[in-house]
């Protein structure tokens, strides 16, 4: 799992920051992608990354990533979210289940929309209320990181020797 990850997130996401990215616009591209690849709401969540990627200039490379990383929680917290929902409109809860949800899904999106509508609701104005917050503490956790790691990447390009075209490795 650790070797899979490296592969496939931290590798593509170092190779951005010794491509030029500042390391706070990636930091804010990942925020972005992990906080809305975790919408609630099924379906929306690529879309959803390019228009925000396109309108404020971000890296689109990189908030694709962290949304599609994200698929895993996105379905664990859509439940969390419809109960947040709930909570915050003085709503019953509604009789959940991922399987039961997945199972409804598995009919046709349409039909499951139909019958989830009200826990759809909820749970986007939970998530509504909560991605602002996240996004700024992901930002402001990631952006140092980030940092660090593109002054690592500077570091070790000033300590390699350039090698020219006749030079042999």
């Amino acid at each position: 799992m650790k070797a899979f990850l490296r592969r496939r997130i931290a590798t593509p996401l170092l190779a951005l920051l010794s491509r030029g990215v500042a390391p706070d616009r990636l930091a804010l591209s990942v925020a972005i992608g992990i906080v809305v690849g975790n919408i609630p709401i099924l379906g929306v969540s690529t879309a959803l990354c390019t228009l925000i990627a396109l309108a404020f200039g971000l890296n689109l490379a990189a908030v694709q990533l962290a949304q599609a990383a994200m698929a895993p929680t996105q379905i664990l917290l859509i439940i969390p979210f419809v109960r947040l929902g709930e909570w915050l409109t003085h709503a019953p809860p509604q009789p959940l289940s991922v399987a039961g949800d997945l199972a409804l899904i598995a009919h046709g999106a349409g039909r499951a929309m139909i019958v989830l509508w009200r826990a759809i609701l909820h749970a986007g104005l939970a998530w509504l209320l909560v991605a602002p917050a996240a996004i700024y503490v992901l930002y402001k956790t990631l952006t140092p990181v980030f940092t660090r790691a593109a002054a690592a990447l500077g570091a070790r390009a000033r300590a390699e020797p350039i090698r020219g075209p006749d030079d042999r490795a």
